[in-house]
């Protein structure tokens, strides 16, 4: 019987290498390595063209120009390869060793192609400077799914977290103060959000409601809108009342009816299409830390005021503090306006010089988005979609901050009153993260200099354990004394983090737990409720006995014993991202989420978590949460 054999023609994929010089030999190099063989019925073939002597363009299926960036020639070059709608990649570093940054990105491009991934997916790629490696390890948490987080049991006050009176922290507190100046502080503030989530219902409200058909009473009842209810009532209490109502009173259209009622509704409806609208305040397009949040007697204060007040309350040193905002770069010009405004305010209240600046997520950490099936998703232009990899993204943009001591909180976490409170709280956990860094040097700095006795390990061990909570290997006395000291090092030589935790009230969001590593060893870690199995009994109950609440109120060591800058990104646990799912152009996808920054990004940090008051946590989820007392102004 005769057998019909199918034979896949080979594909060549033809790569131009365009240089200042010596492009020819690069390309002949590049033909020698393994690469250039036949491959899953594909082959790569090289060819190398001086800049200078380029007249005429020839097509191909990929052409790497590199050349300084002044390079006109090179930039013509390019420019014309993109009218002809020639796949390109324009390179201006790295020119020392050409061939070294060609024969990389052509490894990248293999891996591209291994992966199922088109040409055009890789230059995307490459433009976004992602790692390869990056790729291939989301698209197999798609495939595979990510380990739930194991909970021990959860941190509670004796066990994980350490109680703090007003006592204590007073004491601590007034260490913090002895100590300051000899500190470079910071505050780093994550503000890119937008204030979207905030003004759901006020948009929900704008899509459903007809004026001419239904009265605004007779919609909340319809839709059982209590949001919107609360919103009506306490109108006149927010502090962006005032300037919204008098521009929104311009363009009302009173209905013929001569009835009170109806007015209202006219007015009321007016303001909200004006506060929402993109022709009026825009508000949900913007980010929070410009809005109005309180009323004082004599400024509206957004956030960035607050933040700011803050900063010269609890992290000055010297006269002078330093605010850094993580922020997206479409909002940059209304946060500069917005700081600016609120600097000089604040600076002639306190008399605290204040200096800040920004950084933005970075491009690559950006995360690939797939379909249901765990495909690559491509939107109409057929290019790869990428989302935003969260806010554990940040931990890159805190490696970039130089100071011993960072001050983390979110930017919708202020209150209108309590300044004194907050700043003895903030204070306090600086107090602690001082005395147990102190401490810690103070041991490294012994076995550097093998000056720890064996005897001494002992008191090391009890304070790792009482203070750092700290789980050691039963294995440990098993260890040579030299091996002992070894892992004594590396477990008290990484970033401490202080955490406040405030007592539970429903929140939603990450607590304090202990949690079993890989290897059994417990440590203490904020988990997300996405973290967990909460279809397993004996973890959902787990979860349900936390106590307490994590504020995102840290204060962070940032440098070693020897006043170098760890390398944050080496402490984040890989295995504790989150995948999502969205919806975009009306089709779900997924979307992967890098490990979060108080979360798996921190998960190898020495943590401390302390209790701190309910009054020093009052985020701004909903616009409504504006009128809770924390921030009204007392009466």
């Amino acid at each position: 019987m005769e057998e019909n054999f199918t034979q896949q023609r080979t594909r060549t994929i033809n790569i131009t290498i365009y240089t200042e010089g010596d492009s020819k030999q690069i390309a002949a190099d590049l033909s020698k390595q393994t690469f250039a063989e036949e491959k899953d019925n594909r082959i790569l073939a090289f060819k190398g063209k001086n800049i200078e002597d380029v007249t005429t363009i020839k097509p191909c299926d990929l052409a790497i120009i590199i050349a300084a960036e002044d390079n006109k020639k090179a930039n013509e070059l390019s420019d014309n390869l993109r009218k002809e709608g020639n796949l390109r990649i324009r390179v201006t570093r790295g020119l020392d060793n050409m061939y070294k940054q060609v024969t990389y990105m052509i490894i990248e491009l293999e891996k591209a192609l291994e992966l199922g991934l088109l040409l055009t997916d890789y230059v995307q790629v490459y433009r976004r400077n992602i790692p390869m490696y990056k790729i291939e390890s989301q698209l197999k948490n798609f495939k595979t799914g990510i380990s739930k987080i194991s909970l021990e049991r959860p941190a509670v006050l004796g066990d994980g977290i350490l109680p703090l009176s007003k006592e204590v922290a007073t004491e601590y507190a007034e260490y913090f103060e002895k100590k300051k100046h000899n500190f470079k502080l910071e505050k780093f503030v994550p503000a890119s959000g937008a204030a979207t989530r905030m003004f759901k219902f006020l948009h929900e409200f704008l899509a459903n409601y007809n004026p001419e058909k239904e009265t605004i009473n007779g919609y909340i009842n319809r839709k059982k809108d209590t949001n919107l209810e609360v919103f009506l009532l306490g109108l006149e209490r927010f502090p962006f009342y005032e300037e919204i109502a008098a521009a929104a009173e311009k363009g009302i259209v009173y209905p013929d009816a001569d009835n009170e009622n109806v007015r209202e509704d006219a007015r009321n409806y007016n303001f909200i299409k004006t506060m929402m609208g993109e022709n009026g305040f825009d508000y949900a397009n913007k980010p929070k830390g410009i809005l109005p949040f309180h009323k004082y007697d004599h400024i509206a204060a957004t956030p960035v005021y607050e933040h700011l007040r803050e900063a010269a309350a609890y992290a000055e040193s010297q006269g002078k503090t330093h605010v850094h905002f993580t922020i997206s770069e479409n909002h940059l010009d209304g946060f500069l306006d917005s700081i600016n405004e609120a600097r000089s305010k604040v600076e002639e209240e306190t008399g605290v010089k204040i200096s800040f600046d920004f950084t933005y997520q970075q491009k690559e950490t950006d995360t690939i988005a797939v379909d249901m099936q765990n495909r690559p998703f491509r939107d109409s232009k057929l290019t790869l979609l990428f989302r935003p990899g969260g806010h554990g993204a940040l931990i890159e943009n805190l490696n970039m901050i130089d100071a011993d001591i960072v001050f983390v909180k979110n930017i919708d976490n202020v209150r209108h009153t309590k300044m004194e409170t907050i700043a003895l709280y903030k204070n306090a956990l600086a107090g602690m993260l001082a005395k147990l860094q102190e401490k810690v040097f103070y041991y490294l700095n012994r076995i550097e200099n093998h000056e720890a006795s064996e005897a001494e390990l002992d008191e090391i061990l009890d304070f790792a354990t009482d203070k750092l909570m700290q789980d050691i290997s039963p294995d440990f006395d098993k260890f040579t004394v030299e091996n002992k000291f070894l892992t004594v090092k590396e477990l008290l030589n990484r970033p401490i983090r202080v955490c406040g935790m405030v007592k539970n009230e429903g929140e939603p969001g990450g607590g304090p737990f202990w949690v079993k590593g890989n290897k059994g060893r417990l440590s203490l870690q904020i988990v997300e409720s996405s973290q967990i199995d909460l279809d397993n009994k004996i973890q959902s109950h787990i979860f349900s006995q936390s106590t307490h609440f994590n504020p995102v109120d840290i204060v962070c060591g940032l440098k070693d014993y020897k006043g170098n800058r760890f390398d944050l990104p080496r402490y984040v646990d890989p295995n504790t991202g989150f995948i999502v799912t969205k919806n975009r152009m009306g089709v779900d996808v997924k979307s992967y989420e890098l490990p979060g920054l108080w979360n798996g990004a921190m998960a190898g940090w020495i943590t401390v978590f302390a209790e701190v008051p309910l009054k020093t946590f009052n985020p701004v989820k909903t616009v409504n949460d504006l009128l809770k007392p924390a921030h009204q102004k007392p009466v």
